[in-house]
């Protein structure tokens, strides 16, 4: 199959490796052509624009940083949806807000291209090993030609509904949640700071139990050892997706007081200086600042 592939970053380089190592065609393109170039050694072709990777190809995949970033490569002269071919279907892989999910479904349909969300739950050593959670949602007649490919990128695939926005809510559900798990294990790991329990080992103790789970393991001894760096998943990403799922709270009326909660944790993190270099574990620095265990930023 032709694929266009749009945004090299962290998370899109190893997906699209995987496609081309399928045995696909793959026209990529990203905003810094530097990354491109692995992918060209290994056979891909490198488009000079998001048109450029959409001309001709039956399905495009797009893995960028948020909502603008999408709008930028899908309109406009140069955009997906003026280099697409009738037909083709654009597979969304970005967290995104769900009124810009429903805008994009929208405006495809309107051009003649259908549009998938499809939301992943993993780091990039995940998407590497090709065992992402992907999380799909479009129109019946476009899953099926996504579903194929997306199970070439991870190690399930869950049909969220016919409505692509479904699937950014809940990816945006599933981040809140880790969220509130890292502001957890921060608490934690401060109360035990405070008792003269190695937080190292109440981690250790507490995984060896019904908290078993891959986000306590990612997590837990991170926050424990107080090490925010690398990013795996960066703290501006997970801040951003903070804002996207209380707006549509909001918008559906729902009052989300602990997502509420870790929006405050996220500016006051930010504040000590916790940016794009640091892993969304440094969320959990002020629980342990308050409670006076915090290492020095």
């Amino acid at each position: 199959m032709q694929i266009g592939f749009i945004g090299l970053g962290a998370m899109g380089a190893p997906i699209a490796g995987n496609l081309l190592a399928s045995g696909h065609q793959l026209r990529v393109y990203n905003r810094n052509p530097e990354r491109a170039e692995p992918l060209r050694a290994a056979g891909a072709t490198v488009a000079a624009s998001p048109a450029g990777a959409a001309h001709s190809a039956d399905v495009v995949f797009t893995m960028v940083a948020d909502d603008a970033a999408l709008e930028a490569v899908t309109f406009g002269e140069m955009g997906i949806v003026a280099g697409a071919q009738p037909g083709a279907v654009h597979i969304s892989m970005s967290t995104i807000g769900v009124a810009t999910a429903q805008k994009l479904a929208a405006q495809h349909r309107a051009a003649g291209l259908g549009f998938v969300s499809a939301t992943v739950f993993g780091r990039p050593d995940s998407a590497a090993q090709r065992k992402l959670f992907v999380m799909a949602a479009g129109a019946e007649d476009d899953l099926k030609i996504a579903a194929p490919l997306l199970q070439q990128v991870g190690q399930s695939l869950g049909i969220v509904g016919p409505d692509p926005s479904q699937a950014n809510l809940l990816k945006l559900v599933g981040n809140f949640m880790l969220t509130v798990l890292v502001e957890t294990l921060g608490e934690a790991c401060a109360v035990a700071g405070k008792a003269d329990i190695d937080p190292s080992h109440l981690v250790e103790l507490l995984t060896g139990t019904v908290f078993n789970a891959p986000p306590y393991r990612i997590y837990g001894p991170a926050i424990a050892a107080q090490r925010f760096q690398p990013p795996g998943f960066a703290l501006p990403l997970g801040q951003k997706d903070n804002r996207l799922m209380l707006a549509a709270a909001e918008t559906l009326g729902v009052p989300m007081p602990l997502a509420s909660l870790v929006h405050d944790r996220f500016l006051a993190v930010r504040t000590r200086g916790f940016g794009p270099g640091h892993d969304l574990a440094a969320l959990a620095y002020e629980a342990l600042a308050q409670a006076g265990v915090a290492k020095p930023v």
